[in-house]
């Protein structure tokens, strides 16, 4: 397998590794760098799966709970667009709009949404 793929094939598995962890564990960003056997993905695989750093549902909601100024589970959905706009691995504007749009139910007369749908929805199928 090419190392272009480490990435797609981690997340195939169900793993959510970003793409500095891609980088740190072997895996290239342009084709035809370096080939993969079976027997060296699988330890790659180990290391990734192993890894606690990825977070989890529960330390989402406690970030997203830091915007929640009214401490009644809703936020600005405009804020969330820009943190996932501007934070952590950036997404561009054309990445993020299909995401809010299955994830995101609709604002509020306000602008706001309950953020805990939103990531019931993006965590659903995350161990």
């Amino acid at each position: 397998m090419d190392a272009f793929y480490v990435g797609d094939c981690l997340r195939a598995l169900n793993l959510n590794p970003t793409l500095a962890v891609i980088e740190k564990v072997g895996g290239k960003t342009k084709k035809k760098e370096k080939m993969l056997k079976v027997d060296d993905f699988l330890p790659i695989f180990a290391q990734v799966k192993k890894d606690k750093d990825a977070g989890s549902f529960e330390d989402f909601m406690e970030v997203l709970k830091l915007y929640d100024k009214t401490e009644n589970g809703t936020m600005l959905y405009a804020e969330l667009e820009h943190i996932l706009l501007s934070l952590g691995e950036r997404l561009e504007k054309s990445e993020l709009e299909p995401v809010l749009k299955d994830c995101c139910d609709e604002e509020d007369e306000d602008g706001f949404i309950p953020y805990e749908p939103f990531l019931q929805k993006l965590c659903k199928d995350v161990k």
